[in-house]
């Protein structure tokens, strides 16, 4: 529930303006969400003591009619040393009264905002989705297991490689052909073991040599023997910013086979104003994760993270320019020296012919 609705329905329910559906609603709300309860106590509490400043200010103005209409009448003096002891009277009468007030209307201020804002927190995580397929689909394990026990049975023992049992999926792509893939830091959270799989069905081990949860994300060295250098990159990395409604797309792993989706770069920041992404509106799904966000020039401006649950096509994605900062932090901390492409090839062709170069760089991430 956003802060201005909960605030909206803390008044309504106060007031008794909510029918009996809704005033059930929310008291069922407040004893599941112990978050919300306290909020609507302690602004029920900050309105309590509006109303008692309210009932003093009220106060002060009927005292000044009166006095008003005994001097029109005649009644009292109204030389200045009269009014003013009345005033400091009054003023040593309710001051510590209004002090509190304002003390504890301070305070709980304070207290609902931070409740609010820990609460708001709370929600981004149920807001905000990770594009990791944590729930492989049934049927491409149990396709795992007969292509398990069928390689064990047609194949000699000793040259059997160990199947990889993975319980995730997400995408990564090569930033150096010499077997460097970008993905994000969710993806590879707590993962003990890694392999990255190409559009061809080829199986490589990985490991992540660097992660960064600020800014969400992973570089990964290919450490398998088989993995030969693959050289024309087709794509670059831009430093500057890309601009609003600029056309994108995307290639991922939402599916056991790669998946294309286009669409539009919907603004320059992302959640609450996060300034290391940016949100893009296009159609991606669990898997999606660490896939390359690329401009009608083949620049990739984006890598996919994470989108909202609760609207259609809001999805947000790390902007490329933090890859030179892990760059940087890779080469100074282990002296890897990762140079990213300079050669853009993709610039000046149609979209299929981009696809086409760009499918064997964009790569299956899988962990256990």
């Amino acid at each position: 529930m956003e802060e201005n609705l909960l605030l909206d329905a803390i008044e309504r329910y106060r007031n008794g303006e909510m029918n009996d559906q809704e005033k059930t609603f929310f008291e069922e709300l407040r004893k599941s969400n112990p978050d919300i309860d306290a909020v609507v106590a302690e602004h029920s509490f900050f309105l309590s003591e509006l109303e008692r400043m309210s009932d003093i200010k009220s106060l002060k103005h009927n005292l000044d009619q009166v006095e008003s209409k005994l001097i029109s009448e005649g009644a009292i003096n109204t030389s200045h040393e009269k009014t003013k002891s009345k005033m400091i009277y009054l003023w040593n009468r309710y001051r510590r009264t209004i002090a509190v007030a304002a003390a504890i209307a301070g305070v709980v201020s304070l207290s609902t905002a931070t409740i609010i804002s820990k609460y708001s927190e709370s929600k981004k995580v149920e807001v905000i989705t990770p594009l990791v397929d944590n729930k492989l689909n049934q049927f491409e394990h149990k396709l795992n297991q007969i292509e398990h026990k069928l390689n064990d049975a047609t194949a000699p023992t000793a040259t059997v490689k160990p199947k990889f049992e993975a319980n995730f999926r997400a995408t990564g792509f090569l930033v150096d052909g010499k077997g460097y893939l970008i993905t994000n830091a969710h993806v590879v959270d707590k993962a003990k073991n890694l392999i990255v799989e190409n559009v061809k069905g080829d199986q490589y081990y990985a490991k992540a040599i660097y992660t960064n949860d600020t800014t969400d994300l992973a570089i990964l060295k290919i450490i398998d023997t088989s993995f030969k250098k693959v050289t024309g990159l087709p794509y670059t990395f831009p430093k500057a910013s890309a601009e609003l409604a600029e056309p994108i797309f995307t290639i991922g792993f939402p599916r056991e086979e790669v998946v294309y989706g286009e669409g539009y770069l919907s603004a320059k920041s992302g959640y609450y104003g996060d300034t290391t992404s940016y949100q893009i509106s296009i159609s991606v799904n669990p898997g999606n994760s660490g896939g390359p966000v690329i401009n009608k020039d083949g620049e990739v401006i984006g890598i996919i993270s994470s989108k909202e649950t609760n609207a259609d096509g809001v999805v947000f994605a790390i902007k490329s320019t933090n890859i030179y900062d892990a760059l940087r932090e890779v080469k100074k901390s282990d002296d890897i020296n990762i140079k990213l492409p300079t050669v853009n090839s993709l610039k000046g062709t149609n979209r299929v012919k981009q696809i086409k170069k760009l499918e064997d760089f964009v790569y299956k991430v899988k962990g256990n």
